[in-house]
């Protein structure tokens, strides 16, 4: 059939069936492959990504474990029987604030979902030495014991020169 033919319109049938060959081609061969390295980029990019985000949450959970740890040798080292209320009240009477104490107010929280409980005592101490007062609150917060001043209020009363009036919120875990 193509041999009765012209040349001119077997060319045409040809190019015409290059075209149509040349468009299957393309479109079912070409442009999947095309489509599928694409999304394997973008998966790629996505795994790249979840890696990276995991790579930081193992560093952050390591950096929490490690302070776990040296917390729990910190808690170790206290004495046995350590209670904030003895250990605040030996403190004023090592630093001579013991007769500056008005009160000493004990409370615990217990935490529901922790183990542990915040023990929180709330002082105020009147008419103190400025100097005495420091010395005493440096030793609180240096202590091997991890007690830390939550809040303090400090108000100048009196004539006195160098005395101040203190209220102090102090607290420390208990397991």
């Amino acid at each position: 059939m193509l041999r009765k033919l012209n040349r001119r319109e077997r060319y045409g049938i040809y190019s015409a069936c290059g075209a149509v060959c040349l468009f299957v081609f393309i479109q079912f061969v070409l442009f999947p492959v095309l489509d599928k390295r694409a999304h394997l980029k973008r998966a790629l990019q996505v795994k790249i990504k979840i890696l990276s985000d995991m790579q930081l949450l193992q560093s952050e959970y390591q950096r929490i474990t490690g302070q776990s740890e040296y917390l729990k040798q910190r808690f170790k080292r206290r004495e046995k029987g350590f209670t904030l209320f003895s250990f605040l009240d030996k403190l004023a009477r090592d630093t001579g604030v013991k007769d500056n104490i008005a009160y000493m107010k004990p409370s615990n929280t217990v935490q529901k979902n922790g183990g542990f409980k915040i023990s929180t005592i709330e002082m105020k101490l009147q008419s103190v030495a400025l100097s005495k007062l420091t010395d005493y609150l440096y030793r609180v917060e240096t202590s091997e014991n991890m007690v830390i001043i939550k809040r303090a209020l400090f108000v100048k009363k009196g004539k006195k020169q160098g005395s101040i009036d203190a209220t102090l919120q102090v607290e420390t875990l208990e397991i």
